[in-house]
């Protein structure tokens, strides 16, 4: 019969999820032999190669997540998707976990070694692991604002990358000033002065991506004025609601609403119509806008908002953003 745990070591499968890695028994009071035994008599059964579940059942994700921190060894971190999972980012966890290394390290995963109790590990190596790597949460993984940039530079376009920026901006993981800090801390950035250009916008209260290419290429390419994002409206006196609108032009009494969805539901239909039925009784005039209107037809968008602003009293001076333009 195996020796019974040290409090020390209960305590660490315990924070562990019930994992634990060779490297660290000693500090726990755990003797090589005991793990031997307990592998050999099937009480413990290893996740990757020196990483153990103190468990005879299938790990749980979390369990994994530890399970491959600890396999990246001391000052390792939980990075990219994997990091967005843990944090909220995503909702969705990847078929393979990513984790940062310091770039000194030398470590290599098999992509089996896992045993299929665990997904792949792909490791990628920083120069500033330690500085990136977040001081207290659990398994280690990556900053919030070090793993939103990590994952604009492995995006397919800007637009992917302005999804996560804004993604964990409007979910209040972070603020645009975090993301910028991080930015200057880096040498390399791709897309730099496009995320740095964004983060004021996002910052302003742009939360989506048809949102910010409203701004990119309706507003501000055609010199209309620039709106009052995600402006609170407070309706009801005896059961007051918060709206909030998209863009709104406060001194023409004009809002901008974009529509992301393709198509929308009957119910969402109605009450977009009696939204815009109730703002027209205060006398504000609200503009629908698809996803198709914006991204294709910058131009004709752009007209029919300036027709709007000059009819109330808008006084500025609209520009053609190019050749072809129908402004």
């Amino acid at each position: 019969m195996s020796a019974p745990l040290s409090d020390d070591c209960a305590w660490l499968l315990d924070l562990q999820r019930g994992v634990i890695a060779r490297w660290q028994a000693a500090a726990v009071g755990l003797d090589p032999r005991a793990i031997e035994a307990l592998l050999r008599t099937g009480r413990w059964r290893p996740i990757y190669r020196g990483i153990y579940a103190a468990y005879t059942g299938e790990p749980s994700r979390e369990s994994q997540l530890w399970a491959a921190s600890l396999r990246g060894g001391p000052g390792a971190a939980l990075s990219y998707h994997t990091a967005a999972e843990l944090d909220g980012l995503t909702d969705r966890a990847s078929n393979v976990i990513h984790l940062t290394v310091g770039h000194d390290r030398r470590i290599r995963i098999p992509a089996d070694e896992g045993n299929g109790r665990a997904p792949r590990v792909i490791i990628h190596r920083s120069e500033r692991i330690d500085e990136i790597r977040h001081p207290a949460r659990t398994p280690a993984r990556t900053r919030i604002e070090e793993t939103v940039l990590d994952l604009t530079q492995v995006s397919a376009d800007f637009e992917d990358a302005f999804a996560w920026l804004s993604r964990g901006c409007g979910r209040r993981l972070l603020t645009p000033s975090l993301l910028h800090e991080a930015v200057g801390k880096r040498g390399r950035v791709r897309w730099r002065g496009e995320i740095l250009a964004a983060l004021p916008l996002i910052a302003d209260g742009v939360n989506s991506l048809l949102e910010y290419r409203y701004v990119r290429d309706v507003e501000q390419p055609h010199g209309l004025p620039a709106a009052k994002r995600q402006a609170k409206f407070i309706r009801g006196v005896r059961f007051p609601r918060s709206l909030y609108l998209d863009n709104l032009y406060e001194p023409s009494g004009l809002v901008v609403e974009l529509d992301g969805s393709a198509a929308h539901l009957v119910e969402d239909r109605w009450r977009d119509i009696r939204r815009d039925n109730f703002f027209a009784r205060l006398g504000i005039v609200t503009l629908r806008f698809s996803w198709a209107d914006v991204t294709r037809r910058p131009c004709a968008v752009a007209v029919g908002v300036r027709d709007v602003l000059r009819c109330r009293g808008w006084g500025g001076v609209p520009r053609r953003c190019g050749p072809g333009c129908v402004l």
